[in-house]
């Protein structure tokens, strides 16, 4: 059985400060991370230099595969276009390969031609941006019902038209199922996030990032299927635990947990 390449996003233990969240991905045996610029008291928000968090993974072995994430992308303005280039830049001289895309959720811009048409305008604007510096864009459609671009096909279709070289697509297993989009390109995607819902009593239409977890044995959202069928489509990409939970957050051992979703997440793949 060939080994799931595993990822983690800093948010699998967000209270972690960034060398120690390091030490946990180099101690489960994971070589890729994402780090985050929304983790307050943390890099990057601290102030931590991209030239340190350059060295802390490199001094660990560690690819860092994204930066999450450049919110309301596809409301393009001047303080939007600051920001692209702050962290675009940040992702360069950090060494991340990609920074995450996360479109405005809500409940505005959801019209239809306005959505694509933003989309698209957003897309042309940040592709110069990426390409000087050497970074992929990554677009992450969001399942809920108020996000301004929640179908993965819609999200295929611009990047198809304005740039295949420059974005790829997220594939969110917890906004996959929410989205109730049975698509899968795994040819366009470049990265997938994994976390679970046990919750019996929560319908899928109120499933909220509070109730993310570690993918277990009572998982609603059938990340083993969505994982073998991306894998038998051709996705050779990472898989990044993304829990939301704060039960999983205020986990004293954090590394007995994921490891126990790797080899779950493992038997069944």
């Amino acid at each position: 059985m060939t080994a799931l390449p595993f990822a983690l996003n800093h948010m699998a233990a967000p209270a972690l400060p960034l060398d120690a969240f390091f030490a946990l991905a180099r101690s489960l045996g994971v070589s890729a991370v994402e780090i985050r610029n929304d983790l307050s008291g943390n890099a990057i928000l601290d102030g931590t230099t991209p030239s340190k968090v350059k060295a802390l993974a490199e001094r660990d072995g560690l690819t860092i595969i994204s930066i999450n994430a450049l919110q309301r992308f596809n409301e393009w303005n001047e303080a939007r276009e600051a920001e692209a280039r702050e962290l675009i830049s940040y992702a360069r001289d950090c060494g991340a390969e990609a920074l995450v895309l996360v479109p405005v959720n809500d409940g505005s811009g959801q019209e239809d031609g306005e959505r694509q048409a933003n989309l698209r305008r957003a897309l042309r604007a940040l592709k110069p941006l990426l390409d000087a510096a050497g970074v992929i864009g990554l677009v992450e459609p969001l399942g809920f019902e108020i996000c301004s671009l929640r179908s993965k096909t819609e999200a295929a279709e611009a990047i198809w038209e304005i740039g295949g070289e420059t974005f790829r697509l997220v594939h969110d297993t917890f906004h996959h199922h929410l989205a109730g989009e049975d698509a899968f390109f795994p040819e366009l995607t470049g990265l997938v996030h994994i976390s679970g819902v046990s919750d019996e009593a929560v319908a899928v239409s109120e499933m909220r990032d509070p109730h993310r977890i570690l993918v277990d044995a009572a998982d609603r959202l059938d990340n083993a299927a969505q994982i073998r069928r991306l894998r038998a489509e051709g996705y050779e990409g990472p898989f990044s635990f993304e829990p939301f939970a704060p039960s999983v957050h205020a986990l004293s051992e954090p590394a007995t947990a994921v490891r126990k979703s790797m080899d779950y997440l493992q038997s069944r793949a």
